[in-house]
């Protein structure tokens, strides 16, 4: 009984992760456009809450062939009471997500931090929706493929993980950073919010790769290389984004290299949160 109620937690704490997981994959984009957050300002209850219906009614949808959860729904109170809770993850992960970034604060008023969550939430609820309609995949033909093909072959590993990062998090990070947004957010982070968000992107990362059961999670967990533990991976490929962040930031001369050190960290960090979750995109990807 008791590893039967085990089972049970784990696999809710997978679907969990999952739908997460989902939401950051498809969300992250919009936390770092400031029309999303002064369209909140000016959002009125009526608009606000036709935007919930709009969210709820796209997870009604997506729950009919799968949703977040391992086991499809097959009743209609199922996928109805399902798409509540995917609708609930995507308002929390958004409202916290802002409140790192410092666009939710006390005296922001009530109004418009509602507006600005609601608006934010829309996408959230599409990627919990697609998580596992889209994103989970199956185990079995990869990893039997792969166990005599690349066993040992650690360097092929690291280079095709270090590659499929890179990728990710340029697709990502060279999006927003030209943007205004990064110097907006940098500029009002605190170092404790800057520790924050480096651990948020730790662990957003490792959660997509790693916990939320995206496509061969077993075969990554056993596969070989230098730096293929789920821990060191995800630290490797943090440095990696982190790194590609400063980049995109020197490149586009939102930073220079006679700017304070301060800055280039502040800055790194900030989009370093968004490139992270791109580059573990692309680590599922390929």
């Amino acid at each position: 009984m008791a590893g039967h109620n085990r089972q049970i937690w784990q696999t809710e704490l997978d679907d969990l992760m999952r739908g997460v997981a989902g939401a950051f994959l498809f969300g992250a984009p919009f936390l770092y456009t400031m029309e999303v957050w002064w369209k909140g300002n000016f959002t009125s209850p009526r608009h606000m809450m036709l935007i919930l219906g709009i969210a709820y009614l796209s997870l009604v949808l997506l729950n009919v062939k799968g949703g977040f959860r391992s086991e499809q729904a097959r009743t209609l109170g199922q996928i109805l009471s399902e798409s509540v809770e995917g609708l609930a993850i995507a308002l929390i992960t958004a409202t916290l997500s802002l409140i790192l970034i410092g666009i939710l604060r006390f005296e922001t008023g009530l109004d418009a931090i509602m507006g600005r969550i609601l608006t934010v939430a829309l996408p959230f609820s599409i990627g919990v929706g697609v998580a596992n309609n889209v994103l989970q995949g199956s185990e079995d033909e990869p990893q039997t493929r792969s166990r005599d093909r690349d066993r040992g072959n650690a360097w092929r590993h690291t280079l095709s993980d270090t590659g499929s990062t890179l990728l990710g998090a340029i697709a990502v990070g060279s999006s927003i950073a030209p943007t205004d947004e990064i110097p907006m957010i940098a500029s009002s982070l605190s170092p404790i919010r800057l520790l924050a968000i480096i651990a948020s992107s730790l662990f957003i990362s490792y959660i997509i790769v790693f916990q939320a059961n995206f496509g061969a999670q077993h075969r990554r967990r056993s596969q070989p290389g230098l730096f293929q533990g789920p821990i060191s991976e995800t630290l490797a490929s943090y440095l990696i984004s982190l790194a590609i962040s400063l980049l995109m930031l020197w490149l586009f001369q939102v930073v220079r290299l006679d700017d304070p050190f301060n800055q280039w960290v502040s800055y790194g960090i900030v989009l370093g949160f968004p490139s992270t979750i791109g580059g573990a995109a692309g680590r599922l990807a390929m």
